[in-house]
């Protein structure tokens, strides 16, 4: 996996005040765990922006005021109106250790379903993985140009070396599914034969009707 760098301040202070502050200084307030000891520090916002607006995963050596860590993103935590970044938690990794990641799904192919009127779902973009640091590949490559249309592709169906997927094994992940135009056109189609078969009916059974009756003798 890709590797990139970031450098961070330590934080003097702790607490909802400090982290105000530094937010206000175009800082965000962090936290980094997994260590000997949880150590507090921020990240310039501009430079870590960089990170989570991507749909791609890094490990990332973190210089805390000189002194060197390896590390990943593990959570972020979002302002529910403006959808700014208040907080962010980093996890060290160490050697032998298992570490828990999303890693970012990418679609090779046109599905043959597209070409026939079908329309792409795309329900999960990135699968929670367990495994070695060694072990995490860059993103989790599927191809998709056999899909017709109803067939899909499950987590079930995903294989990973040393890596296990933490996801639902019966979730679907992409598939082909039958356009609202599709469907129209296969209703009208089955509503003008019905009609058909309704109109060849109804003069039969006119046709057994005037069959049916009987001539009316005319009386002496």
């Amino acid at each position: 996996m890709k590797t990139v760098s970031l450098s961070g301040s330590l934080r003097k202070n702790v607490g909802k005040k400090d982290a105000k502050l530094q937010r206000k200084q175009g800082n965000i307030p962090s936290v980094l765990y997994g260590g000997e000891e949880q150590i507090h520090f921020s990240v310039d916002a501009k430079k870590f922006n960089k990170l989570i607006f991507t749909p791609e995963v890094f490990f990332i050596n973190l210089n805390i005021d000189g002194k060197e860590f390896r590390v990943i993103l593990q959570d972020v935590q979002y302002h529910p109106v403006t959808d700014n970044v208040l907080h962010a938690d980093f996890l060290e990794l160490t050697v032998g250790k298992h570490v828990v990641m999303g890693i970012p799904i990418k679609l090779e192919g046109t599905p043959q379903g597209i070409l026939t009127g079908g329309r792409l779902i795309n329900k999960i973009r990135k699968l929670k993985v367990k495994g070695l640091p060694k072990d995490i590949p860059d993103d989790i490559v599927l191809d998709i140009s056999n899909l017709d249309i109803g067939d899909s592709i499950k987590v079930n169906e995903v294989k990973l070396d040393n890596i296990e997927i933490l996801d639902s094994l019966r979730s679907v992940i992409v598939g082909v599914r039958v356009t609202r135009i599709v469907e129209e056109e296969v209703l009208t189609d089955e509503e003008t034969s019905e009609e058909g078969e309704g109109e060849g009916e109804g003069e039969e059974g006119k046709e057994g009707e005037a069959t049916g009756k009987t001539e009316e003798k005319p009386s002496k």
